[in-house]
């Protein structure tokens, strides 16, 4: 029954609409150039697949599976214990999707090929533009298959599963499964990031099975197949598989006790865990448990770095979609000067951060044939996950306060990005420990600092500001032993700026570079973004965000 004209109190008009389907990947002109840039163009195709769902179908199942929170379910009926997680269909759907296509086990399908990795890379990070949640198991079953590598047994079974375009979700046993996926558990509450600190004792009883009793503060992904774990032998930490089913197929004898009410990361939960006597099987050497561990964290802090570049791309679209939209003071927001050097400024930001992404990537990617890609990736993953991660944030504030206050409305899509912006700094190792983490790396392993150093060096020439800057960080990295940890955080910072103005230059894009550089390494932009040096391209970066609807 439609409103008599008399009780009509307003029109509604000047509101953007919805941010209709769109391809996530065609209409994205940096991970296009990356990805081919990066030698992954060979799987172009399985990239521009998925960028439709994950730019359509995927963004309303993220919907429903963030307003639709897991619930665990200790007990059935009868008060048997079950220790169950229920999620929504929705969540399914986004796991089946991204595993299928190739999240989970494209690198490792096609490992004999250059490249598989950054081609996953892509995968990824169109799916965390859709949903960030999901992409925590989905990240750890990727990240799991070196640590596995070091029990042959085990992976010789385990394997072929977890690398599987398969996804079952089904409370069962693994091996009843076509597909796996893998969660994981470190931190305690004593210990945190100290995980040498941590209690869980683990006894062999045979058949090469541990019998694990103790705690897990953090146990992501409590619905997974299993899980890697630590726990302590005699000869020290060491690294354990644990099923969430015994080997004779009943429920293994691990105890949820609680959801992590989290400020974000809604659709995917995170658990608090006892374990009673627990069985798992040991990965790796006795008392060698976290350099094995380690091995699945590298590729887990390589995720971080790029959900935080996706999240913030998928931020400056929607910003950048309002301000296409939205009319202000007689005109289009998008054609306000000082709007348009703040979206520019985003834009630059998020090219500059998915470029750092992706030569990441590729690093690890070719670390097992190259060693100077090896040392590189070392040490880039950590310096990528500080400064990307630490950006994000403030990076999706600014792209809600383009909106103004439908910004800070739920269904603008943002209020959940910025809930989700600061979780990848503080997973897999805060940003204190991944600077600790370079500056031990820089005094402890030298090809490290050359890697780094050769790596500027490629852009040598191309920019005043940067040749000054990079000349300046020579001088430190000529003497590591000197760098105190207090200035580490100075020392990572300036690295990461400079890695992403040559990344920016030897890219081709010189404009966007020297503004870069202007911006900030020279002191001529400022603390927050839209203070862009007078000459920056303004136009071309906004030209190159996004073309709404069609390829960029």
């Amino acid at each position: 029954m439609s409103t008599p004209p008399r009780f009509a109190t307003h029109a509604v008009e000047n509101q953007p609409p919805p941010l209709a389907a769109c391809d996530a990947y065609a209409t994205d002109t940096a991970l296009r150039e990356a990805l081919a840039r990066e030698g992954g163009g060979w799987g172009e195709s399985n990239a521009a697949a998925y960028g439709k769902l994950a730019g359509g179908e995927l963004r309303e199942c993220a919907r429903l599976a963030n307003a639709h929170r897991p619930q665990l379910r200790t007990h059935d009926r009868n008060g048997q214990r079950i220790d169950e997680v229920e999620f929504h269909p929705a969540y399914h759907r986004l796991m089946a999707s991204a595993v299928e296509h190739g999240v989970t086990g494209f690198a490792w399908r096609h490992a004999e090929r250059p490249g598989a990795h950054v081609v996953r890379a892509a995968l990824m990070y169109l799916h965390y533009q859709a949903d960030q949640g999901s992409a925590c198991p989905l990240t750890m079953t990727y990240a799991c298959v070196p640590a596995l590598r070091h029990a042959p047994e085990l992976a010789k079974t385990w394997l072929p599963r977890i690398v599987a375009p398969h996804y079952d979700g089904r409370h069962a046993p693994a091996w009843d499964k076509p597909g796996n996926t893998i969660g994981m558990g470190m931190t305690e509450k004593q210990g945190g990031s100290d995980v040498r600190a941590n209690t869980t004792k683990a006894t062999a009883i045979g058949d090469g099975l541990y019998e694990l009793v103790g705690h897990k503060w953090f146990f992501s992904a409590p619905m997974s197949d299993a899980f890697l774990v630590t726990a302590q032998t005699e000869a020290g930490t060491t690294c354990f598989l644990l099923p969430r089913f015994a080997p004779d197929g009943s429920r293994n004898a691990l105890r949820l006790q609680r959801l992590k009410d989290k400020l974000g990361d809604w659709s995917n939960a995170s658990s608090e865990v006892e374990f009673a006597g627990a069985l798992a099987w040991r990965v790796g050497a006795e008392g060698r448990g976290i350099a094995t561990i380690l091995e699945m964290v590298g590729l887990t802090r390589q995720d971080c770095l790029l959900g935080s570049a996706a999240l913030m791309r998928q931020a400056l679209v929607l910003a950048l979609h309002h301000a296409r939209h939205r009319r202000v003071f007689g005109d289009l927001l998008i054609r306000q000067p000082l709007m348009r050097a703040v979206l520019a400024d985003l834009a630059l930001e998020s090219e500059a951060a998915t470029a750092l992404a992706f030569r990441v990537v590729r690093a690890v990617d070719a670390g097992a044939r190259d060693p100077r890609e090896a040392a590189f990736a070392r040490v880039a993953t950590a310096i990528g996950k500080y400064w990307v991660c630490k950006r994000a944030p403030g990076f999706v504030n600014e792209a809600q306060e383009c909106l103004g206050g439908a910004g800070y409305v739920e269904e603008s899509e943002l209020p959940r990005l910025y809930r989700q912006a600061p979780v990848n700094s503080i997973w897999e190792g805060s940003g204190n420990i991944q600077c600790l983490d370079v500056l031990r790396a820089l005094q402890r392993e030298p090809e490290c600092a050359q890697a780094l150093l050769d790596e500027l060096a490629l852009a040598r020439g191309a920019l005043p500001a940067l040749d000054a800057a990079v000349a300046a960080l020579a001088a430190v990295l000529d003497h590591p032993a000197a760098i105190a940890p207090e200035r580490a955080r100075w020392l990572v910072e300036r690295l990461a700026l400079c890695l992403q103005a040559g990344l920016l230059f030897r890219a081709g894009h010189a404009a966007l570079a020297a503004a870069f550089c202007a911006g900030r390494l020279q002191g001529a932009g400022g603390w927050t973004y839209g203070v862009l040096p007078a000459e920056a391209p303004i136009d071309a970066l906004l030209e190159r965000a996004w073309r709404e609807g069609a390829p960029g």
